[in-house]
């Protein structure tokens, strides 16, 4: 089992950047984990924002997040790492990180994911 620790979020205004880390612990080799980004805006599902596969190789993203935010990954510090880019308010939202262990597919569902962390905020001012 893995518990999963998201930081980095905060307030910022719009067009600016933040860094959002999530780090792994427990008994689990993260090495065969399959990670992503998921958030929950007020009033709102929780959406893929990325996905990114046990060696990073592959990723996925939202359509709303291409070309704007980055994912990636340090196996050796067990730790992902989503960089969010030209922030608008609408991603004002609680950012969570997620987990799951396959090195056989990306999962992009949040069904497919088994481990999340608690939360982080972002809010983008206008």
């Amino acid at each position: 089992q893995v518990q999963l620790a998201e930081s980095g979020g905060g307030l910022v205004q719009a067009g600016g950047s933040l860094r959002l880390s999530c780090a792994a612990s427990g008994r689990t080799t993260f090495s065969y984990y399959a990670m992503g980004w998921f958030r929950q805006a007020p009033g709102k599902d929780r959406e893929l924002v990325a996905s990114i596969d046990w060696n990073g190789d592959r990723t996925y993203f939202a359509d709303f997040a291409k070309g704007r935010f980055t994912i990636s990954r340090d196996n050796a510090k067990e730790t992902v790492t989503l960089q969010l880019n030209a922030l608008k308010p609408e991603d004002t939202a609680v950012y969570y990180c997620t987990g799951h262990p396959t090195r056989r597919f990306l999962p992009t569902r949040e069904s497919e994911f088994t481990y999340w962390g608690q939360g982080t905020r972002v809010t983008v001012s206008s």
